[in-house]
């Protein structure tokens, strides 16, 4: 048998042709390979007539070697292939999104069981290359699973000749095999209840984002990668006014020994982040990759046992005679890991760089009073009534203010209001970061006394963070209720300063002088968390196409969950592929019940 080319397999799915004209095409491929998703990638950019947006879903039983394809890609293909090979990296199973060509090419590598694989996704292909290369039989269970995965008309171009009992099996499931492809279109009616957690994609058109903060301005500019048309409304004159304000912080994954949902959830956020900040921000001014140390106080490594290289990858434990040699004022007793896909970055800059995006306009000093539903349309409301905006979509980006809008709405709006009962509580956690100049000293000598990287524990430590006026050091944060808040003033500097003293002694002795003398400065502000302390993402009615959608609660880490959030929110509402898998997704959904957590946040 002679394996079928890639430009074979796109033609068997009538590819270029069939994407044409439609917004978005979703490709799912049974068994990545890197070289036909190249060939595939450099199609659809070379074709004037292309789909907006291309979403690749490829399954794969291992984590993909990209050296292994790369040194034999098609030159044409050179950026293309070192963007992917750069992003293959921390590849362990479950689901990882891999964001090219400014966002609109889409590659969601799922690396695990192929029927486990399928189970997981929440969308359906248009196109189906079914790989048959790698010598595994195709049972009547992965073939239903398959099934699940398409829609009516989906088409399936095979990588070899379907053998008999695999046309079996397809026909049993409702395709319809043809000489080189086979065609889904099952002579029963599809069950509109198989699938509870799919939309019906709606068409880009206008919304509106109540918030200018990390939360809705990452969500705003998912959509206007998507061609929607978006307004973002918020209190403040200027974007990024409340915790999103802060001035540094840091993108970390988290981790737990259970390696739980939380920690999983976190990676894909990072990942995602990462990307976003390399491709919008000015590196070692606006953001930089600098990795960062956490010291376990808890005398614990946090990690599975389990911890593959892969993972490692990620975060990986650092023996204290590995350290650098600055390290040698670190608490002896305390497990250390360096976690390499981190960084720290001003929040600010980001959110004005996502709300610069073409489509996406913002609305300042508008106050949202109340929210109306006039025939197809939200409608935005001052406090006199005045209209500030309406559009079919609404988004409630706006932290724990979300709330209080929600609660205001119609009565009268019965199915939207037993929804809302399924919303679990928000509380906003007061947070106060100390920050000062560095002194020019500190980084100097054989011994620093100041790390060359951001250092997590118990608060933590961004130093040499450039500023208009020179390096600055930033520590903390508090965390406080905001119900029972009652530090006031010095207060804050003598908690952060508690924190960092006993996380870095050295450090803290270098900059004792500064909280001594006063010439230390504060930032405050209110985190919205929810009882489990993972964001709301998703929609707010049940229905297969809702128009009212939140994505909030991000609380001390919307660094890591606000792309996630804001991505799976946009694969909801146009029916896209997920970003992670849907047994992992269902801990961020809006309506869900929660219990307080275990862990600390």
């Amino acid at each position: 048998m002679t394996e079928t080319t890639p430009s074979q397999l796109l033609r068997a799915c009538d590819l270029p042709q069939a994407w044409r004209s439609h917004n978005a095409w979703r490709i799912l491929d049974t068994g990545f390979n890197g070289l036909r998703f190249l060939h595939c990638a450099q199609a659809w950019q070379q074709d004037s007539r292309r789909a907006r947006t291309l979403h690749y879903v490829a399954l794969s039983a291992q984590a993909p070697d990209p050296q292994a394809w790369l040194a034999t890609a098609d030159p044409a293909a050179g950026q293309l292939a070192s963007d992917l090979a750069r992003q293959c990296v921390g590849l362990v199973p479950g689901f990882h999104r891999i964001v090219l060509h400014e966002g609109r090419l889409l590659l969601t590598l799922c690396i695990g069981e192929t029927r486990a694989m399928l189970q997981e996704q929440q969308f359906e292909a248009d196109s189906v290359f079914l790989d048959l290369t790698t010598g595994a039989s195709w049972d009547r269970w992965q073939v239903k699973a398959l099934a699940r995965c398409c829609r009516r008309g989906s088409r399936l171009g095979a990588t070899d000749v379907l053998p008999a009992e695999l046309q079996a099996h397809l026909s049993q499931q409702g395709f319809e095999p043809g000489a080189d492809h086979a065609s889904f279109n099952p002579h029963w009616p599809a069950r509109a209840s198989r699938q509870p957690l799919r939309t019906v994609a709606t068409v880009p058109t206008r919304c509106v984002v109540v918030g200018a903060g990390l939360a809705g301005a990452s969500v705003a500019a998912a959509l206007a990668n998507r061609g929607w048309q978006v307004e973002v409304f918020d209190s403040a004159p200027a974007p990024a006014a409340g915790a999103s304000g802060l001035p540094v912080g840091l993108v970390v994954p988290h981790v737990s020994a259970d390696d739980s949902p939380r920690s999983r959830l976190s990676r894909a956020g990072v990942r995602l982040m990462l990307q976003q900040l390399r491709a919008s921000l000015q590196p070692g001014q606006d953001w930089q990759a600098s990795g960062v140390l956490e010291l376990r106080l808890d005398g614990k490594l946090g990690l599975p046992q389990d911890w593959s290289p892969a993972a490692e990858q990620w975060s990986r434990s650092v023996p204290p005679d590995a350290a650098a040699h600055w390290q040698a004022g670190l608490p002896p007793e305390l497990p250390r890991l360096w976690h390499a896909q981190a960084a720290w970055v001003k929040p600010a800059r980001l959110v004005q760089a996502w709300l610069a995006r073409p489509g996406v306009r913002f609305h300042g000093d508008s106050h949202v009073s109340r929210l109306r539903r006039v025939a197809d349309q939200w409608q935005l409301l001052d406090a006199q009534g005045g209209l500030l905006g309406s559009a079919p979509i609404l988004i409630l980006a706006n932290a724990c203010e979300a709330l209080r809008l929600l609660q205001a709405l119609d009565p009268a709006m019965a199915a939207l209001q037993r929804s809302l009962t399924r919303l679990p509580a928000l509380h906003g956690m007061r947070g106060v970061l100390s920050w000062g100049l560095q002194p020019t000293d500190a980084a100097s000598g054989p011994a620093p006394a100041l790390p060359p990287c951001p250092v997590n524990g118990l608060g933590s430590l961004i130093p040499s963070v450039p500023t208009p006026d020179g390096l600055a050091w930033y520590a903390g944060a508090t965390y406080e209720a905001q119900e029972q808040a009652s530090l006031r003033g010095a207060d804050h500097h003598r908690l952060n300063r508690d924190k960092l003293e006993r996380l870095l002694p050295a450090a803290g002795r270098v900059l004792a002088p500064c909280f001594d003398a006063a010439q230390v400065q504060a930032w405050g502000n209110l985190r919205c968390v929810s009882a489990d302390r993972l964001p709301l993402a998703g929609p707010l009615e049940e229905s297969d196409q809702p128009s009212l959608w939140l994505s909030s609660a991000m609380g001390s880490r919307g660094l890591s969950f606000a792309v996630l959030c804001a991505e799976l929110l946009a694969a909801r509402l146009g029916a896209e592929p997920w970003p992670v898998e849907s047994s992992l997704a269902r801990h961020l959904h809006a309506l869900r019940r929660t219990t307080p957590p275990v862990e600390n946040a």
